[in-house]
């Protein structure tokens, strides 16, 4: 039973290609659907790991990735369909790239940690997903105004800088509390 939570995730990232088949043939019905339901997973597994103590380093280090496939993938496939802009794709990946740079250089050089999401890192993730949904929302239905994307474009830009951002400052934080 305690594998539940990692049986979820790695469904999570099965779903990835077929969500970035369903925006790319513009079949934007199913994208939502298949990309809510990511979504939902995401918090699901978490519950279960948490709620039961079924929670592993495994799971620690699969969540993230699930995670960062899940949007990096949609966002690059919603920037190449031009419903997102492509600067927006370049800060999420400079902020993965920097935290994933960081996380290495910390692993190898100062100790071995797990990998534990901040606050601020899950309100990004949060807006991330909520950004994705009403890209895809807009293209099936016309109930969504384009200045709450507008509005939720700068939020994500904003969370996004203060999310990598917090973990560069917790990374030092730690480092120097070893003395590196």
């Amino acid at each position: 039973m305690h594998q539940i939570p990692n049986i979820i995730t790695i469904l999570r990232i099965f779903l990835v290609v077929p969500i970035v088949l369903a925006l790319l043939d513009q079949r934007y019905e199913l994208g939502l659907i298949l990309f809510a339901v990511a979504g939902i997973s995401d918090g699901v597994d978490g519950f279960l790991a948490k709620h039961y103590h079924w929670e592993s380093w495994f799971g620690s280090m699969l969540d993230p990735i699930a995670d960062k496939l899940l949007l990096v993938a949609t966002y690059i496939t919603l920037s190449y369909l031009g419903l997102l802009p492509l600067w927006v794709v370049a800060l999420v990946l400079l902020r993965d790239f920097i935290i994933v740079a960081g996380a290495t250089y910390y692993y190898h050089r100062i100790k071995h940690f797990t990998g534990e999401p901040t606050l601020v890192s899950k309100i990004n993730t949060f807006t991330q997903i909520l950004l994705a949904l009403l890209i895809v929302l807009a293209q099936v239905t016309n109930w969504v105004p384009a200045s709450s994307i507008t509005i939720l474009i700068g939020i994500v830009a904003g969370t996004t800088i203060a999310s990598g951002a917090d973990y560069v400052v917790e990374w030092v934080r730690r480092a120097q509390q070893h003395g590196k």
